[in-house]
């Protein structure tokens, strides 16, 4: 869907000089914004990393230092079920305001509600506060979808996914420095983090207050409507265009699989490789700069010259195999190995995210990126609790029973092949890449 153009002069704008300096203005300014919001977003989730490795710690501290890693791992994943949650109810919302009021208003209040969040959590006395901080997180975590649209706003369609693979450049570059300073203050007190966490939201709100721009036209913006700012009408909405749909559901089962990561890695390596908090802090630093590096340079090169048809079919393969490498890798030498190989197997969500962002109109894509996050958000709060509950039953801690810490790792296995039974039929309903590819 696509605007009709006005001739010169016909919206009261003087024509656009000869030379072409209106069209190099408009895509600096595109740039910039750009620049802006990956710095926004990075800044988000450096809050986000900064306390994963130090959340076993805290759940022990607060339910009692005589519970095992099973047991925390347990207690871990309901957290994240209520983050999660929270998203899934709060994405279309959040995209729906964001289609009428702007992008810049919804992400500057996420912000600071998150900076409240980790104060909440640096001071929760008992589990039943750490509850209460993952669902404000979960709330104002939904901004991810703003972002979504965002990019969205500002990027031709040819380089849309390209672009959302910026997002997980950015992530990268978050989970770089967050669980470094994670590990690092969570080795003197694991209370620490959150603290930090706090302080570096409420700097990205400042930041963000003076120097994010908006992205979405007065003009492009649409009506509120509460019928479809809400996950079952956001989604009953794409059920009439199926191919967007299938595109849904094929990023949401992929996403289902890669929760794995998040869910159990503080607790799965520990176990595994025997490493401390202080390497689980440093094995995410790392793996957040090959994420860094895959996402914002090696994505953009293979969509370019394969197109997202290709890319999403090898990464998801490539995936797959390394869940089934992990549940088996004996040490922390060759889990690093196997690392590198799975920070590139994650292009398959920009591929397929861009695709669905290709297939609807521009006053559409909070709303669609509100879809995507409700689904992702589904499987993201059924996700946690049946991973680390596979990990808490197969590392038992009286030592009785079938011990295997890689067991999460085969159940993601098999998750990531049912990605291309609806994605096949995105294809077969006509959904094509950029390329043309079919």
């Amino acid at each position: 869907m696509t605007d009709t153009p006005n001739p010169p002069g016909a919206s009261g704008q003087p024509p656009a000089p000869a030379d072409g300096s209106a069209p190099n203005l408009a895509a600096k300014a595109s740039k910039r914004a750009l620049a802006f919001i990956l710095i926004t977003v990075g800044i988000d989730v450096v809050g986000i990393g900064i306390i994963i490795p130090v959340l076993p710690e805290l759940i022990r501290e607060v339910e009692g230092t005589g519970i095992g890693l099973g047991e925390a791992a347990f207690i871990g994943g309901w957290l994240m079920f209520a983050y999660a949650f929270m998203q899934f109810l709060s994405a279309p919302v959040l995209g729906g305001l964001s289609d009428r009021f702007g992008r810049r208003p919804v992400l500057l209040i996420s912000l600071g509600v998150l900076a409240i969040d980790y104060v909440i959590m640096a001071v929760a006395p008992t589990l039943t506060w750490l509850f209460i901080g993952r669902i404000l997180s979960g709330l104002a975590g939904a901004s991810f979808v703003t972002a979504y649209a965002y990019i969205a706003d500002v990027s031709p369609k040819e380089t849309r996914a390209a672009n959302f693979g910026l997002i997980g450049m950015a992530f990268g570059v978050g989970f770089v420095i967050g669980p470094a300073i994670g590990g690092l203050l969570g080795a003197i007190d694991p209370r620490l983090p959150f603290w930090a966490a706090a302080a570096i939201c409420a700097a990205g709100f400042v930041f963000g207050f003076f120097a994010l721009p908006e992205s979405l036209a007065p003009e492009k913006r649409r009506r509120f409507e509460i019928a479809r700012a809400n996950p079952l009408g956001t989604l009953r909405h794409f059920w009439g265009i199926k191919p967007v749909l299938m595109l849904i559901i094929a990023g949401a089962l992929l996403e289902f699989a890669m929760q794995v990561y998040p869910a159990v890695w503080a607790y799965f390596t520990p176990v595994q490789f025997g490493w401390s908090t202080a390497d689980v802090g440093v094995s995410l630093a790392v793996f957040g700069i090959l994420i860094a590096v895959g996402e914002g340079f090696i994505l953009r090169v293979a969509l370019k010259r394969y197109g997202e048809h290709r890319v999403i079919l090898s990464s998801t393969l490539l995936a797959i195999a390394c869940f089934a490498a992990f549940a088996v890798t004996p040490n922390g030498s060759w889990g690093y190995v196997v690392m590198t190989l799975s920070a590139i197997s994650g292009f398959g969500s920009s591929g397929l995210q861009g695709l669905a962002s290709n297939a609807v109109g521009e006053t559409e894509q909070g709303e669609l990126n509100g879809a995507v996050m409700s689904a992702t958000a589904i499987v993201a709060f059924i996700a946690p609790p049946i991973t680390t509950g596979l990990f808490s039953a197969f590392t038992p801690a009286d030592g009785n029973g079938l011990f295997f810490p890689g067991a999460p790792f085969v159940f993601a296995a098999l998750v990531a092949c049912f990605v291309f039974l609806p994605y096949a039929r995105a294809r077969a309903l006509g959904i094509r890449d950029s390329a043309g590819q079919g």
